[in-house]
C-alpha cells in the first residue's frame, strides 16, 4: 500500500527513538526492535524504519527507497516460509551499529535453510535507518536441526548466538 507524499514527508521527520547518537544500551534496543518488527514479517511495519531515500544492498541486491524496500521483503518473505531470525549487536558509534545475524526458513521444496549474516547500519538525526548493507550465507540444514522456531522470548533478549 502505497502512501501520500504528505504522509511519506510526516513518517520521515518523526522520531523513531532511540536516535543517535547511540550509547549501548541504545544500540542494544535498537537491535531488538529490529529483530522483533522484522519477525512480524509484515513489509509494511518493517519499511517504515526506514528514511524515504535508505539506499540497501542486501547480498547482490540493490535496493533504494522505502517503496522498494516495502516490496523486496514482500516478496523475500513470500519466499523464505516460516522465516524466524536472532539478531546480536557487533559493535556501535554515534549513528551507526554493525549487527551479526542468524534466520532460519525452509522454501516452497520443504528444503530448510539457515542464514548466517552481518549487517551495518547508519541512522539520521530521527532514528530512521538511512543505509543498510547485507552479507548473507545460507546453509542447508534438516528440520529437526532449527533452533530459531519464532520471536524470541524477553528473557532471552540480548543473548549471544551460536557461531554454527
Amino acid at each position: 500500500m502505497s502512501s501520500s507524499p504528505e504522509t511519506r514527508i510526516h513518517q520521515d521527520t518523526q522520531l523513531r527513538p532511540p536516535v543517535p547518537p547511540f550509547s549501548e544500551a541504545d544500540a542494544l534496543a535498537k537491535v531488538q526492535a529490529a529483530e522483533d518488527a522484522w519477525n512480524t514479517r509484515d513489509p509494511d511495519r518493517v519499511a517504515l524504519a526506514y528514511t524515504h531515500d535508505s539506499v540497501w544492498r542486501n547480498r547482490d541486491t540493490f535496493v533504494t527507497g522505502r517503496e522498494e524496500i516495502r516490496a523486496f521483503l514482500a516478496a523475500k518473505w513470500e519466499r523464505e516460509l516460516d522465516y524466524a531470525l536472532r539478531k546480536e549487536l557487533w559493535t556501535f558509534g554515534d549513528e551507526r551499529i554493525a549487527v551479526r545475524f542468524q534466520y532460519e526458513w525452509r522454501d516452497a521444496a520443504g528444503r530448510h535453510w539457515r542464514s548466517y549474516g552481518n549487517e551495518l547500519w547508519e541512522f539520521d538525526a530521527h532514528g530512521l535507518m538511512r543505509r543498510r548493507e547485507a552479507s548473507i550465507n545460507d546453509v542447508p540444514i534438516q528440520a529437526h536441526e532449527r533452533r530459531i522456531h519464532g520471536p524470541r522470548p524477553p528473557q532471552e533478549h540480548g543473548a549471544a548466538l551460536p557461531l554454527a
